[in-house]
């Protein structure tokens, strides 16, 4: 079985964030903020969306946007097109 968004959705892939600082000190999971970029894995059927974002692509998005999903151990977020900010070139 293979996720597939609908519309103007985007599964992405967030970005992994550091355990510890640059000086080693270790990071408490309570105390990280969510990342805000992250790998585009699949786009929805929307035209003019699919124009702009494509799979691989690295994006960010807005900071409490998306439904967070696990899929085979593997944590997603399915996001809509107006909460994306910026494609990374």
């Amino acid at each position: 079985m293979k996720i597939q968004p609908l519309d103007d959705r985007v599964l992405v892939q967030p970005a992994t964030e550091n355990e510890t600082t640059a000086s080693g000190i270790i990071i408490p999971d309570t105390a990280k903020e969510k990342p805000r970029r992250g790998t585009v894995v699949a786009v929805g059927n929307d035209k003019d969306l699919q124009k702009l974002i494509k799979k691989g692509d690295e994006i960010l998005y807005g900071k409490f946007t998306g439904d967070e999903l696990s899929y085979d151990g593997v944590d997603y977020l399915v996001i809509s097109q107006g909460d994306i900010l910026a494609k990374l070139n």
